[in-house]
């Protein structure tokens, strides 16, 4: 049977690294966290459970997944974020792909809690993410956010059972407010990418079939207020992206 590295990226996480270590069980033969120097509890917190602490800068989601693979002492890794908690389910099925090693990677379940609220509608459940991981027949790729777990052609990935329990935003200002530095990125992205056409499609159609799309056809409604404010939400979050990545192109220098 593998030993399996849990591997987590911290900073300023005071408010959620104690709960997802605790829940940890015994998946781990090692617990691994790289840490951008929070200014918080965070590391403490991390040394009272007994992790091993990585100081790293932050350069980026994909590089910092990256570099703590690397650093992990085992080459099965489990990746989490810290706002997230293995249910009792889930640790028994990681306990399973363990003894019974068949895939170069699995994916995990996240069941999101919103506000208070459990979200299962609007497109945010099973969210299914590859987490569990064998490091040498993949790697994390991306640009500057949106990183993704891709593992080299030919090999295969399967399902763990359970969900991931996501503790996501604890207010709509929270929600907010990591959807303005979310955008500005994502518009970042974008220019990189070349597109710098934005036309009235994107700025109006786009974001009203983002809340359409998410409300009514992936029944978001059923989520109650939860619901109405994540469609709505994500809606103004597509036309912040195109009007931030309109903003910089007008904005950019001509030769």
């Amino acid at each position: 049977m593998p030993a399996l590295s849990v591997v987590i990226i911290t900073f300023n996480e005071e408010a959620n690294i104690g709960r997802c270590l605790a829940a940890l069980g015994d998946v781990a033969d090692e617990v691994l966290v790289v840490d951008s120097f929070s200014t918080d509890n965070t590391v403490a917190i991390c040394q009272q459970h007994g992790a091993r602490v990585v100081q790293n800068a932050f350069a980026g989601y994909v590089e910092q997944k990256n570099f703590a693979t690397d650093q992990a002492r085992f080459d099965h890794v489990l990746q989490l974020d810290a706002d997230e908690v293995l249910t009792d389910e889930l640790r028994q099925s990681i306990r399973e792909a363990k003894q019974h090693w068949q895939h170069a990677a699995y994916s995990l379940a996240r069941l999101t809690n919103y506000c208070g609220s459990w979200v299962r509608h609007g497109g945010w459940y099973p969210d299914r993410k590859l987490r569990l991981y064998d490091r040498r027949l993949g790697r994390w790729q991306g640009l500057l956010l949106h990183e993704r777990y891709e593992v080299q052609p030919g090999h295969t990935t399967g399902q763990l059972r359970g969900d991931a329990l996501h503790y996501s935003y604890h207010s709509i200002a929270q929600h907010v407010s990591q959807l303005n530095k979310f955008t500005s990125i994502t518009a970042q992205e974008l220019a990189l990418k070349g597109k710098a056409n934005v036309t009235l499609f994107h700025l109006l159609l786009k974001p009203l079939w983002k809340f359409w799309h998410g409300y009514v056809f992936r029944l978001g409604f059923l989520d109650g207020f939860a619901g109405l404010s994540i469609a709505a939400i994500s809606a103004g979050g597509v036309f912040l992206k195109f009007a931030k990545l309109k903003t910089r192109t007008q904005d950019a220098p001509t030769a």
